[in-house]
């Protein structure tokens, strides 16, 4: 069996891909919150931008247009990373749990389970870098543009702020890289020295007859 460490790495992996594809598909990446009336709730994610009416609860949302239509920059940017973060990590969280169970399905070979913790390390930190570096620059051009405003606003304008989506990408991209951390430092304890079958003990079992007949020739 592996090691205790691959359990608690298989579950943060879990968590952070569930995070990462439920920071890609909700639609809460940016909040503008009417500040001075305060009757409406508006939040933009990378499909769709929602309006919630705080009086009477209802909310409609709106689908962007297709995909090769004219978007911004920032949407079209974490849209494609947090798709490839999306795909490696979850890729690389199947080949965790199978190295988390290979004794039961694939042997109990510490070479089979060293390449497959190597290849689950591979795409998570994979998956977590274009997530984390989409979800950063999402967030940054946000904030610059609450800093500084291309666009005049009036008293009725709103400003934009991250949303829970924006930090579920955050998250979520940063646990896989440290999942996959984790697994660089813990590969050399998936080595079993103890289950590892010398060469003389090995052959005397595949031959002992031979073994038998050059003892009793001496």
């Amino acid at each position: 069996m592996p090691g205790p460490s691959l359990l608690p790495l298989t579950c943060l992996a879990l968590l952070s891909t569930a995070l990462l594809l439920t920071a890609t598909w909700t639609d809460c990446w940016v909040v503008n919150s009417d500040d001075s009336l305060e009757v409406s709730h508006k939040c933009q994610g990378l499909w769709r931008a929602c309006v919630t009416n705080l009086l009477d609860g209802i909310r409609t949302c709106d689908q962007y247009d297709s995909i090769l239509a004219t978007h911004p920059r920032r949407r079209v940017l974490t849209r494609s990373l947090l798709l490839v973060a999306g795909l490696l990590c979850s890729f690389g969280l199947v080949a965790l749990l199978l190295t988390l169970i290979q004794a039961q399905f694939l042997g109990n070979e510490p070479r089979t389970r060293v390449r497959l913790a190597w290849a689950a390390g591979c795409l998570l930190g994979a998956g977590g870098f274009p997530g984390t570096l989409g979800s950063l620059w999402f967030a940054v051009e946000v904030a610059m543009e609450r800093i500084l405003p291309t666009q005049p606003r009036g008293p009725l304008t709103g400003y934009y702020e991250w949303g829970w989506s924006c930090w579920l990408g955050i998250l979520g991209s940063a646990g896989c890289m440290a999942t996959a951390l984790g697994l660089a430092c813990c590969l050399p304890s998936l080595w079993v020295p103890g289950r590892r079958i010398p060469g003389h003990q090995m052959r005397s079992r595949l031959h002992p007859q031979a073994i038998y007949v050059l003892d009793t020739s001496v």
